[in-house]
């Protein structure tokens, strides 16, 4: 290992994380078997204790030996030199350590500075360094950088244990970048790091809370008081804005019946957000996402946005309608006209023109802000609203096949092979399993709401527009303006809607996507189609469609909502049975 004269002192460290109350009568056997290590060079240090100086051998240029946390976060064990099989450099532990002792990132980081160019050499300190290498907190728990933050883009199965298993979505912050991966700590769910291929990940930016409808970033705790108890806000409104009395921190708003409550958002050492302690978000997205399915801490659900009393003229949304003109009438369905049309002369979009004697127009306020929160490409995407006066105008992007029912009646749709009718159930499901996640109930899923374009894109259309309908247009004794055909049996007959009812939908849709558009229980009324539905009937399966898909539409329609799936779970079976009917069928 070479003579004390011939080592050259490179500074001390000293443990200072808490100890656990862990005993150290494990001994030197257990833990370096736990590090891979030979018992008779593992020796042990107490919390505390300052370890050997490092050493470099002449000859070599190497350091003697590399510090190891042991397991209990309360020791250090020595691991020297000769204790690495021969031939073997130090530097070749990187991998070891780096996933092994992941909390120690900072401390490694100097040993194998990222994106170093000669990766041969450690870089410990000179001995010009401090006497006392101090590891500061944030190495353990430090809120990532905007550059290093990363977004799942596809799911990925680690293939060994060096690579870490990711699901589309999960936001990661990459400690380092090589060619084809990124080594990565996982922000969202479990914490664990690994290698994970740069294919399935793209960079992200930091959450833009100035996007946010419930985000108010220029208010007091009075003004949000006033705000809330306001005639535009009903009980169940809430906003989030920045924390008077704790800078960092946000405050969470919520009107009850009579007054307004206000919790506090704390934000972590790691940047994660909490409203109780033992449970942390990565975002204040998700935090409220959780929250408004388990409100009860709170006492009050979280049903609504505030709704801001700014003149919509200052809403970047609203537009005037002299900035667009409607040329060509799409359709008309229960919301009202669906124009293609012109914005500023150049930009093509459609125009829905809402029928304000069916629509509960003080409720549209608040159902637009929901709309602009949602931004998928499985979903259509809104441009503008135009909701000063009647007639109410909703912009959207314009899909020039028109609607999936028409489409797939069209001779081009009646061309299409089964793997492309799959790939449309595909992209349905996508769009309604990010609606699911968000707790939005489309209510009128059907083909005639899926619009296609040029590149046989589908996007789900008129998400949560159903609710906006008068009680006396929407309900069984309107005779056929419910679409009982498409609609599940407890919310037809006892308007009990959920992400349930619309996978009963979802089910009637996939029948229409193998018919290519046929009319689904053709022949029978509604009352008759809703007295077959409560004896047991259910549709038959389509020539086209593979028997897979039949035993998931059978699963769509099972009487108790309970026990059918979710979109989540039918996104995957989907994709699965596509994949594997596109080879064999092409």
């Amino acid at each position: 290992m070479g003579s004390p004269s011939s080592r050259q002192p490179l500074g001390v460290l000293s443990l200072w994380r808490p100890t656990c109350n862990s005993q150290v009568g494990s001994g030197p056997w257990n833990l370096s078997a736990s590090l891979g290590l030979p018992p008779a060079v593992v020796s042990l240090t107490p919390r505390g204790t300052p370890l050997p100086t490092l050493g470099r051998t002449e000859e070599a240029g190497m350091p003697c030996a590399v510090p190891v946390c042991s397991p209990e976060k309360s020791l250090l064990c020595w691991a020297p030199r000769a204790a690495w099989a021969p031939g073997s450099a130090p530097w070749s532990m990187e991998p070891f350590l780096r996933k092994r002792l992941a909390f120690l990132s900072f401390f490694w980081d100097k040993i194998w500075p990222a994106g170093a160019q000669d990766h041969s050499t450690p870089c410990f300190p000179g001995p010009a360094a401090h006497s006392e290498l101090e590891i500061p907190a944030s190495a353990f728990c430090s809120a990532p950088a905007p550059g290093q933050l990363f977004r799942a883009v596809d799911d990925f199965t680690a293939r060994c244990a060096d690579e870490l298993s990711v699901r589309r979505g999960d936001r990661l912050y990459a400690l380092r970048e090589e060619d084809d991966c990124i080594f990565a700590r996982r922000l969202s769910g479990r914490p664990s790091v690994g290698l994970v291929p740069i294919a399935y990940v793209a960079k992200a930016a930091p959450e833009m809370l100035s996007d946010q409808p419930w985000y108010f970033s220029g208010i007091s705790r009075t003004q949000a008081q006033q705000l809330l108890l306001s005639p535009a806000n009903a009980p169940g409104a809430f906003l989030i804005r920045p924390s008077e009395s704790s800078q960092g921190d946000y405050s969470l708003s919520v009107r009850t019946q009579v007054k307004v409550r206000h919790y506090r958002i704390s934000t972590a050492a790691d940047g994660s957000l909490y409203l109780q302690k033992g449970r942390r978000f990565p975002s204040l997205e998700q935090l409220l996402t959780y929250y408004q399915t388990h409100w009860k801490p709170l006492q009050n659900p979280l049903l609504q946005p505030c709704v801001s009393q700014e003149p919509p003229t200052q809403d970047a949304w609203e537009r005037p309608r002299s900035e667009f003109t409607l040329q060509r009438k799409l359709g008309e369905g229960y919301f009202g006209e669906v124009w293609e049309g012109l914005w500023l002369s150049s930009v093509p979009v459609a125009i829905k023109v809402i029928k304000s004697a069916d629509m509960k127009l003080t409720d549209l306020a608040q159902e637009i802000q929901a709309l602009k929160s949602l931004r998928h490409q499985r979903l259509i995407q809104l441009h503008a609203v135009c909701s000063a006066g009647e007639p109410v105008y909703i912009v959207t992007e314009l899909m020039r096949k028109g609607n999936l029912q028409a489409f797939l009646g069209s001779p081009e749709g009646r061309a299409l092979s089964p793997p492309v009718l799959l790939g449309f159930a595909c992209q349905v499901a996508e769009g309604m399993s990010y609606l699911e996640e968000r707790r939005i109930v489309h209510r009128d899923l059907a083909a005639r709401n899926v619009l296609v374009g040029d590149d046989l894109a589908c996007k789900v259309a008129d998400f949560g527009l159903a609710r906006l309908l008068k009680d006396d247009v929407y309900s069984p004794s309107s005779g056929s303006k419910i679409p009982v055909k498409w609609t599940a049996p407890e919310a037809a007959n006892y308007r009990v809607y959920s992400q349930k009812s619309d996978v009963w939908s979802f089910g009637v849709l996939l029948y229409e996507v193998f018919t290519y558009g046929q009319c689904p229980y053709e022949g029978l009324s509604n009352r008759e189609t809703l007295q077959r539905i409560a004896r047991g009937y259910r549709l038959p399966r389509p020539a086209a469609c593979p028997a897979e898909a039949y035993v998931l539409m059978l699963g769509c329609w099972k009487g108790s909502p309970e026990e059918r799936p979710a979109f989540a779970e039918l996104q995957e079976k989907l994709g699965l049975m596509h994949r594997r009917l596109q080879p064999a069928l092409t």
